[in-house]
């Protein structure tokens, strides 16, 4: 849709080719119905939030970077608010705003059709077209891929674009989930599914010990894992990993605040002045109570005991415990629960301030459908809104008709 409007703003006639009855579902479910569009961070911070290579985003963003994308929606009725984290919304805290602003935007316009219902089978022979499932051709002087990735197939998402990519000669990096949920090989028990851990550590490495990934803040456990933003994030770093067999080791750390000598001074004075208590009873002095079962299968210390009867070696099991709660990660939810896809169109192989195919001229990629992904925030979608703008606009300037 961005590339649409972008494209029929230069004066081109566009044709916008939409597999479902309507366009936009994905952008209408975003950020969970309220559609984080982007983030403000400068441009430094937020390239280092982008992979494989964000660098290869500079010349896009400096035709439309965040005050830009902000200004678009503003000057479209749609009043913006800042949150925590640098994150953008709508005011209204609804992604319908967004999604309707630019549909408005393309249906006022008589240079725009957008064919719904249309879903595409291959490219035309010159690569400047489409043909549809049902043999017609769509064909223009320039075309635009921007059909997403593999995440939320239920939106339309079937990875045609990179089917296309392929037919037209270029490389395609295997696409993996990406900011999704991290399944465990360890059982979760019953008391923890749902349960939300908040203000904890969480360290994923290989099974050596090299750390991969290290973060702070909320997470949540589900029948086959653990989720939660800070799962969402570790997932980019770990995914295409996972996906190739190998197994991880996550590490939470319940006491983030502590390091260990603090926090066995601590756990030396409460076993001190609670001794008459057994230890099943006062674990509630360190650890919510969903979290006790756990604890008790894993430090091997008698329930009974009181805590004047724990010994030096069982206080240093309990204070591993509280630092470092391993699990085995051995997969990753799919695509109808990831954010975004991992992978895609090699980055190399399109011009990064046109997003022209150095392959076949007149062919442009926008989007999820380049093997770029970023971390929660509102970065992946600023990705898709500057990729669009670039390719609509570069589209529009050739001599005859874009679709």
């Amino acid at each position: 849709m961005m590339a649409a409007v972008a494209a029929a703003e230069s004066g081109a006639e566009v044709v916008l080719v939409e597999k479902m009855d309507q366009a936009g579902r994905k952008l209408r479910i975003t950020g969970k119905g309220r559609c984080n569009l982007t983030n403000t961070a400068p441009l430094k911070d937020f390239i280092t939030h982008i992979g494989p290579d964000g660098r290869w985003m500079r010349n896009c963003f400096a035709q439309m970077f965040n005050t830009q994308l902000m200004e678009f929606f503003e000057q479209r009725n749609v009043p913006l608010i800042e949150e925590r984290g640098n994150r953008v919304f709508p005011q209204s805290g609804k992604s319908l705003d967004i999604f309707l602003a630019l549909i408005n935007d393309l249906e006022r316009r008589p240079n725009v059709e957008i064919r719904k219902n249309c879903a595409v089978k291959s490219l035309t022979d010159d690569r400047h077209g489409v043909r549809l499932q049902d043999g017609t051709a769509i064909r223009g002087d320039a075309l635009i891929i921007a059909t997403g990735g593999l995440s939320y197939p239920t939106t339309g998402s079937t990875g045609i674009g990179y089917r296309l990519a392929e037919e037209a000669g270029h490389t395609v990096i295997p696409q993996v989930p990406s900011l999704v949920s991290l399944t465990c090989e360890e059982p979760i028990p019953q008391d923890l599914v749902g349960f939300v851990l908040k203000n904890v550590g969480l360290a994923i490495t290989l099974p050596n010990g090299k750390k991969l990934y290290d973060g702070f803040g909320e997470m949540t456990f589900t029948p086959q894992g653990i989720d939660g933003p800070i799962v969402l994030s570790a997932s980019r770093q770990v995914s295409r990993m996972l996906h190739n067999g190998e197994k991880l080791i996550a590490h939470i750390d319940l006491k983030p605040a502590l390091d260990e000598e603090k926090l066995d001074r601590r756990l030396i004075a409460d076993l001190d002045s609670n001794g008459t208590r057994i230890f099943n009873d006062a674990l509630r002095l360190w650890l919510p109570a969903e979290l006790i079962q756990l604890a008790l299968t894993r430090l091997h210390i008698e329930y009974y005991k009181r805590l004047h009867q724990i010994n030096a070696a069982e206080r240093k099991r309990l204070l591993h415990f509280l630092k470092d709660v391993t699990f085995t990660l051995n997969g990753t939810g799919d695509y109808n629960t990831a954010v975004v896809t991992q992978g895609g169109v090699c980055t190399k192989e399109v011009n990064p301030k046109t997003m022209e195919s150095k392959l076949v001229p007149g062919l442009y990629f926008a989007g999820e459908v380049l093997d770029l992904d970023a971390d929660t925030g509102g970065f992946n979608l600023q990705i898709a809104f500057s990729t669009g703008f670039a390719a609509g606009k570069a589209a529009a300037k050739l001599p005859d008709p874009a679709i």
